[in-house]
């Protein structure tokens, strides 16, 4: 019996879990070093929020601030690299380290919760986009405007009394000027400052892609803020984040400027920007606020912040790719027709806009 006890492999004895203490998962405030400059860094980064954001929408309605078109289209691509950069490197990445977290233990170990939740996001925010067009298309089309199928612009079509749909110049693309559908850019002609190369298919669809990317950058923003609150290397993180935010900013607010919105909502771009700049700021005076019972390491503070940041992820990188990237390249009949050199010079924008806010993922 006790020769078969000795040949029996011996059952290790599980390793117990680490402390929340070993961890540091339990109780406990943030870093509190540095405060008055914590408490200084709510203004001075509500200033280069709101200056990236607001300085394309300003200058774009105030033509004797003389900015150059091309200051623009840098902005637009830079800004688009940015934003595609800014949902891989600082979005998604920090949810997987996140929701990983050895603090959490059980399910949240077995499954990749944060790439799930990121894919939820991309197929929620385009069925939200597909519905809204589809709706929205209907009540165009019931009010005699139909999308224009070629895109970049929609079709108005005249329907007093009978149809003449078939007459020649009975349509017309309504785009911020109104021109007729056959008035087709010649090679290599610049789009005129009323009618830039980066309008999409039709209000509507600007309107939805603007407030999708709005969304995602806003609800990072806060998270953004409660981080530089309490982390404590704050030093480093203010600097990163003071570039990010004015970088950032510069790629919505080049898309809110040129939203070809009816006069009465010209104030959409601006309250878009102003949003944009208060969000990060009121993160940060929310994180002073607690900051002495809020543990970023906390396990209810790592789910929430993966949570969001991975739901973040998605939004941003189906608004990268689908409303910014194939948009403005693939389904741009001005970008079939510009230059090589303009192309090339687009592509660069964009690349240097990722590899910049790519690099900046190196400390923050």
């Amino acid at each position: 019996m006790s020769a078969t006890n000795a040949s029996l492999p011996s059952t290790p004895t599980p390793t117990p879990p680490p402390s929340d203490d070993d961890l540091n998962c339990g109780d406990g405030g943030g870093s509190d070093s540095h405060f008055h400059l914590r408490i200084a860094s709510i203004f001075i980064i509500m200033a280069m929020s709101m200056f990236g954001a607001l300085f394309p929408v300003i200058a774009k309605r105030i033509p004797a601030m003389g900015v150059p078109k091309i200051a623009f289209e840098f902005a637009k691509y830079f800004g688009s690299g940015v934003i595609i950069a800014t949902a891989f490197i600082h979005l998604l990445d920090p949810a997987i380290e996140e929701l990983s977290n050895p603090c959490l233990g059980g399910t949240w170990q077995l499954y990749p919760w944060a790439l799930a939740l990121s894919m939820l996001a991309v197929f929620s925010i385009f069925i939200v986009e597909l519905m809204a067009f589809r709706f929205g298309t209907q009540y165009l089309e019931k009010r005699g405007i139909a999308p224009n199928p070629h895109g970049h612009g929609i079709i108005g079509t005249a329907r007093a009394g009978h149809s003449h749909d078939d007459e020649p110049g009975a349509e017309i693309v309504k785009t911020s000027s109104m021109r007729a559908i056959g008035d087709v850019e010649k090679p290599g002609s610049e789009t005129s400052e009323e009618e830039p190369s980066n309008v999409l298919d039709t209000p509507l669809a600007q309107i939805v892609g603007i407030a999708i990317l709005e969304f995602g950058v806003l609800l990072h923003s806060v998270l953004i803020g409660l981080t530089l609150a309490v982390d404590p290397d704050f030093i480093t993180l203010f600097i990163v984040i003071i570039f990010h935010q004015t970088f950032e900013g510069l790629g919505l607010g080049s898309r809110l400027a040129f939203l070809a919105l009816p006069p009465s909502y010209n104030y959409v771009p601006i309250v878009g920007a102003l949003l944009y700049g208060l969000t990060t700021p009121i993160g940060i005076a929310a994180g002073l606020g607690i900051r002495t019972t809020y543990n970023p390491n906390s396990t209810k503070a790592s789910i929430v912040s993966g949570i969001l940041d991975a739901l973040s992820s998605g939004i941003l990188l189906y608004t990268g790719l689908v409303e910014l990237l194939a948009h403005e390249f693939l389904f741009n009949p001005a970008m079939h027709q510009a230059s090589t050199k303009k192309l090339c010079l687009s592509l660069l924008c964009m690349i240097a806009g990722a590899g910049i806010m790519a690099l900046l993922g190196r400390w923050a």
